[in-house]
């Protein structure tokens, strides 16, 4: 059975859509449980991981890969969820790690821009009305609430800021601008169309022959998390270490990393469970010009 990715533009009803798909066709339903599973296995607060797969990479992110690190955990274990199939996820990066995989439909939902203003300046209200209950004025009308309420244009600057960090964290980390609507295989404006009538459509698209799940598509999703679990294995050593699998075949690629050092690598990549065998290829780090 297939597998949907929803990815949505800021303060859009991307959970909403995503939910209905996954109660009609009775699939699971994914987003931030998977945050929690990444911060047990890994040992890493869930907090870090949400930044890493939220915000726009910072300037000591560029030496430290710290960005990265969390990433691969966070891909880890989305991809272990993927490969049991039946699931819809919605939430940041989903797409950007099915690859050519045939049997995910993903889906870009673009909300109308009225509501998102709507929400912005609602939510907004929601930080006055609680900073006036935490500054002694439990009960406050919100016309009492220090503080002026946001204007239209003040939200329009917030959602666009938003929509710019999630675009920045695409083309920083794997050179994808996330406006570019070839990632999907739908876009769904909601400007006509209600959550429900979003979700039929999607429903229509996946009984398609196209979005079956054939032994060639699921060889491709599980080879595609095995090289996810030995690259979350290695990267707290090697930030620079990348990872592809071929039926239980790894190949490892690194920059930077000494013949001395290799023997470490396989014993840590063959750890792995689905590891059956291990091909190395070792590159000198090449500083920029």
């Amino acid at each position: 059975m297939p597998i949907v990715t929803v990815s949505k533009q800021s303060y859009s009803p991307g959970k909403e859509v995503a939910e209905k798909v996954a109660q009609r066709l009775g699939y699971e339903c994914i987003s931030g449980d998977v945050l929690s599973e990444a911060s047990e296995e890994f040992d890493v607060p869930e907090i870090e991981l949400l930044r890493a797969v939220r915000d726009t990479p910072s300037f000591l992110d560029r030496f430290t890969f710290g960005k990265e690190r969390r990433v691969a955990y966070f891909q880890a274990a989305l991809l272990n969820h993927l490969q049991r199939d039946n699931v819809v996820y919605h939430g940041l990066a989903g797409h950007y790690f099915v690859g050519e995989v045939s049997h995910v439909l993903k889906v870009r939902i673009i909300g109308k821009i009225e509501d998102r203003v709507q929400l912005v300046m609602r939510r907004q209200d929601v930080f006055r009305q609680a900073a006036a209950s935490m500054s002694g004025m439990p009960g406050a009308a919100l016309a009492d609430v220090p503080g002026e309420p946001m204007s239209k244009e003040d939200a329009l600057r917030v959602l666009h800021r938003s929509d710019e960090a999630r675009r920045k964290w695409g083309l920083h980390l794997y050179g994808i601008d996330t406006h570019d609507t070839s990632l999907y295989d739908m876009v769904v404006p909601l400007n006509h169309l209600s959550t429900d009538e979003a979700a039929d459509v999607i429903c229509v698209a996946l009984r398609r022959d196209r979005f079956q799940t054939t032994a060639r598509s699921q060889q491709a999703m599980e080879d595609l998390a095995l090289a996810a679990r030995v690259k979350a294995r290695l990267i707290e050593r090697h930030p620079r270490v990348n990872v592809a699998a071929d039926q239980g075949t790894v190949w490892i690629t690194l920059e930077g990393a000494t013949r001395s050092e290799e023997e470490a690598i396989r014993d840590a990549a063959r750890e792995v469970p689905g590891v059956n065998k291990i091909e190395t290829r070792l590159y000198p780090l090449v500083a920029p010009d």
